[in-house]
């Protein structure tokens, strides 16, 4: 990297993701904490009236803004995480009013007004989530329906993510008009450990002619496209790169994502997070090591270092401090 002036957190960002020398490489946690983290750091000395973006500053990171905009409106909600709401096409027509408001705005306008303000003046980072066409059908049929669903209930698929991306385009040129968010992220988590939990033939038919419809809409505003799915997502990489998405967080290590491998299989591709938050609470040695494991490759562009998904709780306000101490220490190395 070229020694350049300071940079403010949003231009750092783009410069990075744009392969362009940057001041330092960003120091942000894209999926902040634990809420367990957070009350055992306050018990700890962090200051109780602090916000998200006030820990941030506080603990010197980089500051984002994050909305994450979903349907179900006033949609019941599952007994239990993976539960269906519900079973077949009939239930999901009686529940499609309570999905998509066809009246009024789909975002908190005020708060986007305000946050394009902080964007434009402080150079913060803005970016926004929408359900990807994985993620979504599941939320509604739960885990195991879902799973079956694409073999036993094609049509209620198709119509369920048609409505979606039509919600999703809707709320794309709401925000659109305001600010050009920064990034999105696709929410999907349609891996584990190991691999994907579809076929890719699945993912052409049920996903790919989605995302086809509404990145361009994206691109047009010239907001970068990256997907959030946990897992190994070594696999469906190349899926989503063609399907027009630029990158890809969180990058588990805990789920054998290998950057090296990554990097040499898909170079243009963007990435965030891989630093594996298991490691945090080690010591000095482990931290370092893990540093020195992905600096290289973030060295090289368009890799955003972070924790590869929420600091977990095991990692004290202390710990966290070293590791913020040894990311500085790597960040600004030239």
């Amino acid at each position: 990297m070229t020694c350049i002036g300071a940079m403010t957190a949003r231009e750092r960002f783009h410069a990075l993701m744009n392969f362009q020398p940057v001041d330092r490489l960003p120091i942000l946690e894209w999926a902040t904490w634990w809420d367990q983290t957070i009350c055992r750091w306050r018990n700890e000395g962090l200051p109780a009236d602090l916000d998200q973006q006030g820990i941030y500053r506080y603990l010197g990171l980089d500051v984002h803004y994050q909305d994450w905009i979903h349907p179900r409106g006033h949609c019941p909600q599952p007994s239990h995480h993976g539960a269906p709401i519900v079973r077949t096409a009939d239930e999901y027509e009686a529940l499609r009013p309570l999905l998509y408001p066809d009246k009024g705005p789909l975002i908190n306008v005020p708060m986007w007004q305000d946050w394009a303000w902080r964007q434009r003046e402080q150079g913060d980072i803005l970016w926004f989530t929408i359900e990807g066409f994985f993620w979504y059908p599941r939320t509604l049929l739960g885990i195991e329906n879902h799973l079956y669903a694409f073999y036993d209930q094609p049509e209620l698929m198709h119509r369920m993510n048609d409505d979606l991306t039509k919600f999703n385009l809707r709320v794309i040129d709401e925000i659109c008009a305001i600010c050009q968010p920064d990034f999105v992220t696709f929410a999907e988590d349609m891996s584990y450990n190991n691999g994907p939990m579809l076929s890719e033939e699945q993912f052409d038919e049920y996903m790919l002619p989605y995302y086809q419809r509404v990145i361009p809409r994206l691109k047009e505003y010239g907001v970068r496209v990256i997907v959030d799915s946990d897992g190994d997502i070594t696999k469906p990489a190349a899926w989503f790169e063609r399907a027009g998405i630029e990158g890809i967080l969180p990058l588990e290590r805990q789920a054998g994502v290998d950057m090296r491998i990554l990097r040499e299989r898909y170079p243009k591709q963007l990435y965030i997070g891989a630093f594996d938050k298991m490691v945090m609470h080690q010591g000095e040695s482990a931290i370092r090591a893990e540093f020195e494991r992905l600096i290289p490759i973030a060295r090289q562009g368009g890799f955003m270092i972070s924790v590869d998904h929420q600091t977990p709780p095991a990692v004290s306000l202390e710990d966290y401090r070293l590791y913020l101490r040894l990311f500085r220490e790597y960040a600004a190395r030239q």
